[in-house]
């Protein structure tokens, strides 16, 4: 992610002015009255996926307003939607108070007037998230001004670690898969809001699809390890080995079959683009220790040798 503000290397005197001009770059116009402006510290780091903009964020103890005459002056139409990794953030929309914390996200609109209470320091992922994509997703009567995101189990939890997932893996997805997870994302999201805290039984598919998705992202991600063993992926997203393999039941194809079959996808592509890196650096770029063995599967997969592809016309 790349860093758009920080107050390391800022002497502390200048630190908390540094930081108000900062909420006022990065997002729409608010007014910032921190509690102890003298200690104050933090962060921001940013990366875009398509149309999502996803922050990760350092906030010492503070209030945040948006008012009419900061709403008077935007220039986009978005949600906000925070993810806590720790702290607590009271949201203040539209007569109603969302409290937010490691348990609980919270989604609010940038264009009516909201105040956010920080309580203490805390650390979050920020989703900027086009109000009419958002919208485009939801039946009309579960549009919400502003909502709690419960993050501890289902689709709430599936979106909060995606969100983890892209904010860690950010440097290694390029071109086009970027726009692709920003909108998987919004699905996902969406999802979560029409699912509220007791749907999960009625939506056991949907659950199932988004998490299988987002397991998905996490082994592309990580598809060039040669020890990518079954174990890792089902601890690293949370998961037993069992409901894995139930997961994967929905491509008709084992996790272990799914791994082989995008390692050679890739290099299929890679190796009809022809530009200049040779067949084995390839191979091993996406997890094969052996180039006879890749060859082997290479063929058996699209009937032709590696090296045949690379010279064909």
């Amino acid at each position: 992610m790349d860093i758009v503000f920080n107050t390391e290397g800022i002497v502390p005197a200048k630190r908390y002015a540094s930081w108000r001009d900062a909420i006022c770059d990065v997002y729409v116009n608010v007014e910032v009255d921190a509690t102890k402006p003298e200690e104050y510290k933090g962060f921001i780091r940013e990366s875009q996926f398509g149309d999502v903009v996803l922050t990760d964020i350092l906030l010492s103890e503070q209030r945040i307003n948006r008012n009419r005459q900061h709403i008077a002056r935007l220039d986009k139409d978005c949600y906000y939607l925070h993810f806590l990794q720790y702290g607590s953030v009271n949201v203040l929309q539209h007569g109603s108070t969302l409290h937010s914390n490691a348990a609980r996200g919270a989604i609010f609109s940038a264009t009516e007037q909201y105040e956010l209470q920080v309580v203490g320091e805390g650390r979050a992922f920020y989703l900027e998230v086009p109000r009419d994509q958002l919208a485009s997703r939801l039946p009309r009567n579960a549009i919400p001004v502003s909502a709690e995101i419960n993050t501890t189990q289902g689709l709430g939890r599936i979106a909060a670690e995606f969100c983890a997932s892209l904010a860690m893996e950010s440097e290694n997805v390029k071109g086009e898969l970027r726009s692709g997870l920003g909108s998987q994302l919004i699905d996902i999201i969406a999802l979560a809001l029409m699912a509220g805290e007791s749907d999960f039984p009625a939506l056991d598919g949907s659950v199932q699809r988004a998490r299988l998705r987002s397991v998905q992202q996490w082994i592309e991600q990580h598809l060039g390890e040669p020890d990518l063993r079954l174990e890792r992926i089902a601890h690293a997203n949370n998961m037993s080995l069992r409901y894995l393999h139930m997961l994967f039941r929905q491509c008709d194809m084992s996790v272990s079959d799914w791994i082989w079959h995008r390692r050679l996808q890739r290099s299929y592509d890679l190796i009809a683009r022809r530009d200049g890196r040779s067949i084995t650096s390839i191979a091993f770029e996406h997890g094969f220790n052996s180039s006879s063995h890749f060859s082997t599967l290479f063929r058996r997969k699209y009937g032709i040798r590696p090296r045949d592809l690379s010279r064909s016309d």
